[in-house]
């Protein structure tokens, strides 16, 4: 029978050890769409080349508003991916779609005026384009994401340290990438991933965070600490034994947070059987008694 060729760089050869799993790759929230804004930009300026000094600035102009914009609204889409995800989150301190929305009418504002527009049709070309850029994208969230029956300075507290233990998986993945080491990248996503089910674990019971903050804290600071060094000296020295090194702390950290998770989980059933007894003895108290 024949045989699907595999090669090094076949598609679905990811089952190497220390290779994550396709799911543990995270799709970037910024989309094509996002991406696509950073078009109207070059062609503002392109079109106004030839139009003279002062149409030339203002179109330079109205080219770093829109490419500003673009840049706020693709890191808007990403926060706003990062909000959904998450149980306990916080709004996101700056609206960078909303600005984004208003960098897009200004910057349209001002090419139109380089055309030759009166201020009056520039106006209404912006705003036009402002209210299109939030009908496509929509806004920020604007209320924080919250649990029942928990107190707010607890969520909050969680909220912090979630949003420290994102910042230091972000730093790693960045670092990481600048290597352009595909191998590496998801070594790196196959870590995260065993992160974040332990922060998915607190975010779903607050209570478990005091167990949990070395891990989040601590143990991801030096995770993010070994991963700069390691990619600053593996760029230009491109060590075998450095890099083996590297992915055996990433196996022996992502073993710990793990085990973690599953101690978080067996505490919650033993809570859980703790609380179905005590049921039990006072309905049998009160002269009920459950099959």
């Amino acid at each position: 029978m024949a045989e699907r060729y595999q090669g090094r760089f076949s598609p679905g050869t990811d089952k190497e050890p220390g290779l994550a799993p396709a799911q543990h790759r995270r799709v970037d929230a910024a989309g094509f769409r996002s991406n696509l804004m950073f078009v109207p930009p070059v062609l503002v300026v392109l079109a106004h080349i030839g139009a003279g000094p002062e149409r030339l600035v203002t179109s330079v102009a109205a080219g770093g508003v829109l490419a500003l914009g673009a840049w706020l609204l693709r890191e808007g889409l990403r926060a706003e991916a990062a909000y959904h995800d998450r149980k306990v989150a916080r709004r996101p301190a700056f609206p960078r779609k909303i600005f984004a929305a208003a960098l897009a009418g200004a910057g349209i504002g001002l090419a139109a005026t380089a055309g030759g527009v009166d201020v009056v049709g520039a106006s209404l070309y912006g705003l036009a384009t402002a209210a299109l850029h939030l009908a496509a994208f929509g806004i920020d969230p604007l209320a924080d994401k919250r649990l029942e029956g928990v107190d707010l300075f607890q969520q909050d507290r969680v909220a912090r340290v979630v949003d420290e233990a994102e910042d230091y998986l972000s730093a790693m993945t960045d670092h990481i990438a600048a290597l352009k080491d595909r191998r590496l990248d998801t070594r790196v996503a196959a870590f995260a991933a065993s992160v974040r089910r332990l922060i998915r674990k607190v975010e779903e019971d607050p209570r478990d965070l005091t167990g949990a903050r070395k891990y989040l804290s601590v143990y991801l600071i030096g995770a993010r600490d070994a991963s700069v060094k390691f990619a600053d000296f593996y760029r230009h020295s491109r060590d075998e034994a450095a890099r083996t090194a590297y992915e055996t702390l990433l196996g022996d950290l992502e073993t710990q947070f793990a085990a973690q998770t599953s101690h978080m989980l067996l505490d919650d059933r033993t809570d859980m059987d703790i609380e179905i007894k005590v049921l039990r003895d006072r309905l049998q108290r009160e002269g009920v008694r459950p099959d």
